[in-house]
């Protein structure tokens, strides 16, 4: 039975013009996504978003809240947890600004697709409400970027709790995509008395599965997904508790993963380093065919969807 790998139709002429040298790969473009977790009876679940059917890149695919960095993600907040330097050293990046960036955009993408918001009054609280007209303004606002992450905490008065996140995983977009993202992926516990909300507009089912049960659906054939998003789910499975999960985040390695691809005979050979289930042989006189790869996608980035990231938005 074949599983549910997304794969577009146009991956194999973009291979083979990229291994022609007709091809001049984009450079990619920074985002973040999160694996938001709760506990439940029988173990920690993740909370998923379905990209709308009618969507080009990867519509009807599985992936997690997330999305592009903001260029004003850069600008200053209140920061509590590890030290910039410490988060810079972590995802693998030059300065304190870029890895300010990221965490930055974890987070405002996290609450601008689920409503749910890392950040609290002092360092050591957490918001335990974001319902209500006032902050679903805010949050539209965010959205429509008519209104920038760190103002809408200088507003509120509040501090971004980076010490919520673990970085889990990164993803790059293959070179051969015509969009592409340098995607990092988080694990976060839903803070107490939050409760994410289906206000995403790219996304037509949002739900919490145990990520045993998600990966089993995508191999299945049930669930589309793409690589980025299996894998994780992969990774979480093992876990007890949501804590449990968020407390092995420093374990996980961040080595990029960047898919390649080869002709070989009369075939392409599409891989990606350290994964071999996603490996996919296609045959050089066909079209696509159905059940191979994907992008690394940050998940439902507006007006970008792409192929889009490294990762799952």
């Amino acid at each position: 039975m074949p599983n549910g790998q997304w794969y577009p139709p146009e991956w194999p002429d973009r291979i083979r013009a990229l291994a022609a040298g007709e091809l001049t790969p984009a450079a990619p473009r920074r985002a973040a996504t999160v694996l938001l977790l709760r506990d439940a009876a029988e173990g920690p679940h993740v909370h998923m978003l379905r990209r709308r059917t009618s969507m080009a890149f990867a519509g009807g695919a599985y992936a997690y809240p997330g999305g592009g960095v903001d260029p004003r993600d850069e600008h200053p907040v209140r920061w509590a947890g590890p030290s910039l330097e410490s988060w810079a050293e972590r995802l693998g990046v030059s300065g304190t600004q870029e890895a300010q960036a990221i965490v930055c955009a974890a987070v405002r993408e996290t609450f601008e697709e689920a409503g749910v918001l890392l950040a609290g009054g002092t360092a050591d609280s957490v918001v335990d409400d974001t319902t209500g007209e006032d902050w679903e303004k805010d949050r539209e606002a965010l959205v429509a970027r008519e209104l920038s992450f760190a103002d809408f905490l200088e507003r509120r008065g509040l501090v971004l709790r980076s010490d919520l996140l673990g970085a889990w995983a990164r993803w790059i977009t293959p070179e051969f995509e015509s969009r592409r993202y340098d995607t990092w992926f988080f694990a976060a516990v839903l803070p107490a008395g939050q409760r994410t909300r289906d206000v995403s507009t790219e996304a037509d089912r949002t739900v919490w599965i145990r990520p045993a049960e998600a990966a089993a659906g995508y191999d299945r054939g049930e669930l589309t997904m793409m690589p980025p998003t299996v894998s994780t789910l992969r990774t979480l499975a093992p876990f007890a508790s949501a804590a449990e999960a968020l407390a092995a985040a420093g374990d996980q390695d961040l080595t990029p993963v960047l898919a390649r691809a080869r002709l070989e005979g009369d075939e392409l050979i599409l891989s990606w380093p350290g994964h071999d289930e996603f490996t996919k042989h296609i045959p050089t006189g066909g079209g696509a065919g159905g059940d191979a790869g994907e992008a690394a996608d940050p998940g439902t980035d507006r007006g970008t969807t792409p192929g889009s990231a490294g990762g799952a938005r």
